[in-house]
């Protein structure tokens, strides 16, 4: 059976697809036959994208502008995800990052980047959520970062941004556990990416190359993840037992923070 011929798996809106790791996951969707629903503010750079993705492979793909930090772009991509039957997929990836401490960076790049980093990415997952559960399929793909586990200098509301998603995604595959919706988070090292740059906040040259992964490495290992059953898909973690543990761990944390008497090393006991 050829492609052009086969099933085809639905269609993929993709976040942040003008450039990086959303770029290079419309490429690799669009082999596998996935319809494409580009999401970026870009909208010449997104049809330059979206018509070579036709030439290349025998798929639809779209180019919906839309900047994900403002309640207006958050509602154009949620309804899109409501009212799309044939949306199956959503990769939640827009997002950005500047490598200045916080006395530095401007207000507005501290509200765009929350709104961009977690508020868009609650709101479009929960539209996707909604949507898959009554259609009882579907998969929701959030990118989140190796940053958010512990503070890195220079980063210090992106490291919390990707934090959120950490936490807030693991919850959300307690929220559909039992069903047939899948929640995929991705936690990328450091990737070669527009993201760094987008603020003006620096770049990635001054990591050695041994910890800067491709992007296509990267997403390629995420996909990976996704196709084995993966909840959670750290592409440059080599040793997984040490995410495990620290999921675990942090369960064990969590149980021990709630006691009614305090602790003794405080000398409060009575």
């Amino acid at each position: 059976m050829t492609q052009s011929h086969a099933k085809k798996p639905g269609t993929a809106i993709v976040t942040g697809a003008s450039s990086g790791i959303g770029k290079v996951y419309a490429e690799r969707l669009a082999a596998r036959g996935y319809d494409l629903v580009l999401v970026a503010r870009r909208q010449d750079r997104l049809q330059r994208i979206a018509a070579e993705l036709q030439q290349r492979f025998p798929v639809n793909a779209e180019a919906l502008a839309a900047d994900l930090s403002t309640p207006d772009g958050i509602r154009t991509v949620s309804e899109r995800l409501s009212k799309d039957a044939a949306v199956s997929l959503l990769v939640n990836n827009a997002g950005f990052s500047t490598l200045k401490p916080l006395t530095q960076t401007p207000d507005d790049t501290i509200e765009r980047m929350i709104a961009l980093n977690i508020t868009a990415l609650t709101a479009l997952s929960k539209a996707a959520l909604v949507a898959f559960k009554d259609r009882d399929a579907g998969t929701l793909v959030n990118i989140g970062s190796g940053a958010g586990f512990s503070p890195y200098p220079g980063i210090p509301v992106y490291g919390s941004t990707k934090a959120y998603v950490f936490l807030f995604t693991q919850s959300l595959q307690h929220e559909v556990a039992g069903t047939p919706v899948k929640v995929q988070l991705v936690l990328p090292g450091a990737v070669i990416s527009e993201g760094w740059e987008v603020a003006g906040g620096g770049d990635l040259d001054p990591l050695p190359e041994s910890i800067v992964m491709t992007t296509e490495d990267c997403v390629d290992a995420a996909l990976s993840g996704l196709d084995q059953g993966e909840t959670v898909t750290a592409p440059s973690l080599h040793d997984a037992s040490v995410l495990s543990d620290h999921v675990a761990l942090s369960a064990t944390l969590l149980q021990a923070m709630f006691d009614a008497k305090p602790a003794e090393r405080y000398g409060l006991t009575r």
